[in-house]
């Protein structure tokens, strides 16, 4: 049988680890160039057989499995080690090896002074590696490892400075809420399993398609499965840990809130989009905690002033723009969003680490402005950036934006009406963030304005990669109301998950676009007029603002309030039971026990007398009794 391309998919997977091993394993002995040299060269192996599969794929759109080897038979449970290649995962294996490569270069300028330098670059590769399994496992048992994996190299990314205790806190709080999700991802298997009898996904989605609407056993599943989604992809109220993700260094910040981990919830749920289909039940949960996460977090970000904290609660925000084209049906577009998302929130994120570059580690906004003339190419990449997440046309986020809420529309016309003020208060907060870092006054130090320099060529190329991206990626799903027949992604993904269609005629769509537009249009310019016009800045933490503002700035209160209602409470029946059942009970059994043996030890010792006498007595006396029993 002739092999093709895709039957070399496992080199993808492949190149990263080799990568993180020699990265790891030789560390010191490598240098930094070329341990930079090694990690960088794993991911564009990876990058071009991704590309090469994704051009048969175009050319075939097929479904293939790849089967590796024989991975675990026990009783009625069977599962191989082997991949599944198909649109669907090849348009993720292009995001992640693409877009992580990107991240890779520039990390190599970046991190280029940091004494873990090669350390880090091991765990780049580590955490491409799992992401990559997540999406090319043909059944749940591989994707959960890899959902696991990259929930391990998120700890250690996050917690690289480990020498900083608030940064290993972050790293643990991005754990423990991730165990959380995780249990319903791996319940939501274990039910799929005793109900299919498989988990291959091919032969459970065949199975379901048997089933009914709003089946009890279908819901059960898809909202466990949600769980799992609602922790990775940090949806209410499992969403906490991602700005606290921020202690990691910006380019695991880019690489963990763009192209990979965070998406892997969407890709979950777009590759069950059988089961959810049949559960509208489910999707209506989904579409609804999505909108919620989406004005929750984007109200958040108005008022933040760290320049790493506004991009990630947008990212939060975006995601529940994602799950509510999840759970309106769009899931043509929620996976097109994920697409222009990664293009354009890794050049925010790597935008913003280059101004921190150059501010000498500064990261509030209130202490930047006036950057533009010093940061000529990171200025100019960093508003298309703005420009692209704030949905303005022609730019990608424009298109997967619009696609979600024309669902929206049909779907419901409240949704649709939640989610434009959601788009708008994206465009208030970046354009907020934008005006502050870049136009104006400098309002820094003098030793940070004498520092200012634009970031080297290794940082700056992706960047204008990614702005290049941010700009013409959103014409791979140009609407019908533009050009017929024009939406190359939703033809791509069709096999997968089925055609897209608003149900929206192009006249309404239109209405919506032009609404859409022309109110974005109004609240940059008044963001413009209050932060460049006037000149206003956001006050100090420690000046007295209104009551609601000071809700809205500390973050609701939400992890004060989890502290207070589960934190404090679990740490209080922790010491019970430390001090009650493990030091009185437990520890008093085993004591006692140790006691008990003791004492009985030191009362039978006094038998041993020495004298044959007294032996010859006991051992009659046994006799007798012996008898005695015996006889009766």
């Amino acid at each position: 049988m002739n092999k093709t391309v895709v039957d070399f998919v496992w080199l993808i997977p492949l190149f990263p680890l080799l990568g993180y091993l020699i990265t790891g394993l030789l560390n010191r002995k490598l240098s930094k160039n070329l341990a930079g040299l090694v990690a960088c060269s794993a991911l564009a192996a990876s990058f071009i057989v991704a590309l090469l599969i994704f051009l048969e794929e175009n050319h075939t759109r097929a479904s293939h499995t790849v089967v590796l080897f024989d991975w675990i038979s026990s009783g009625n449970f069977h599962a191989n080690f082997s991949f599944l290649v198909d649109p669907l995962s090849s348009i993720f294996l292009m995001i992640i090896t693409g877009v992580g490569f990107l991240i890779h270069v520039y990390s190599t300028g970046y991190m280029k002074d940091d004494d873990g330098f090669r350390r880090f670059f091991s765990y780049l590769n580590l955490f491409i590696f799992f992401m990559l399994l997540l999406v090319l496992g043909d059944n749940y048992l591989i994707m959960f490892v890899g959902w696991e994996g990259v929930g391990l190299c998120s700890y250690l990314l996050i917690g690289f400075w480990f020498k900083n205790q608030a940064y290993n806190d972050a790293a643990r709080k991005a754990f423990i809420m991730n165990r959380i999700g995780d249990l319903g991802f791996l319940l939501g298997i274990i039910l799929i399993f005793s109900t299919f009898g498989s988990i291959t996904f091919s032969e459970v989605f065949k199975q379901a398609s048997g089933f009914g609407s709003n089946n009890t056993i279908i819901v059960g599943i898809t909202l466990l499965l949600f769980v799992g989604a609602m922790g990775k992809s940090a949806q209410i109220p499992l969403y906490t840990w991602l700005p606290d993700a921020m202690a990691g260094p910006t380019p695991v910040s880019a690489l963990i809130h763009a192209a990979t981990m965070v998406t892997a919830g969407i890709y979950m749920i777009a590759r069950s989009n059988v089961l959810y289909s049949l559960a509208p039940i489910s999707m209506e949960v989904v579409a609804v905690i999505g909108l919620i996460t989406a004005l929750f977090a984007a109200s958040i970000g108005i008022f933040q002033n760290d320049i790493k904290k506004v991009l990630a609660y947008s990212t939060v925000s975006q995601l529940g723009y994602m799950f509510l084209g999840l759970g309106v049906g769009a899931y043509t577009g929620a996976v097109f969003h994920v697409a222009t998302h990664a293009f354009f929130k890794a050049l925010l994120f790597l935008g913003s680490g280059s101004v921190i570059h150059a501010m000498s580690g500064e990261q509030d906004i209130r202490r930047m402005g006036g950057l533009k003339k010093y940061l000529p190419i990171t200025h100019a990449t960093f508003l298309i950036g703005t420009i692209a997440i704030s949905g303005l046309p022609p730019l990608a986020g424009f298109f997967s934006k619009d696609e979600i809420l024309a669902h929206a529309f049909g779907h419901n016309k409240f949704f649709w009406i939640l989610g434009i003020v959601g788009s708008l208060m994206t465009c208030f907060y970046m354009f907020r963030l934008y005006y502050l870092t870049f136009h104006g006054k400098f309002r820094g130090t003098h030793d940070q304005e004498h520092h200012l320099h634009e970031s080297p060529n290794s940082m700056t190329i992706p960047l204008i990669i990614l702005a290049g991206l941010a700009i013409v990626g959103g014409f791979m799903g140009i609407p019908d109301v533009f050009m017929k027949d024009s939406h190359w992604l939703s033809h791509f993904l069709s096999p997968v998950v089925g055609p897209s269609y608003s149900g929206l005629s192009e006249s309404q769509e239109l209405t919506l676009m032009m609404i859409s537009v022309a109110l974005l249009i109004i609240v940059i310019l008044a963001t413009r007029n209050i932060f460049v016009t006037r000149g206003a800045i956001p006050a100090e933490e420690d000046v007295e603002i209104s009551p609601i503002k000071k809700v809205v700035y500390n973050k609701y209160y939400v992890d004060e309030i989890y502290a207070a209602t589960i934190t404090k409470p679990l740490n209080w029946l922790s010491h019970q039971f430390n001090h009650i059942v493990e030091s009185k009970l437990i520890d008093g059994i085993v004591n006692g026990i140790g006691t008990t043996v003791n004492k009985a030890s030191n009362a039978l010792r006094y038998v041993q007398t020495g004298h044959i006498g007294f032996y010859l007595f006991a051992m009659v006396l046994s006799i007798v009794l012996m008898l005695f029993v015996k006889f009766f």
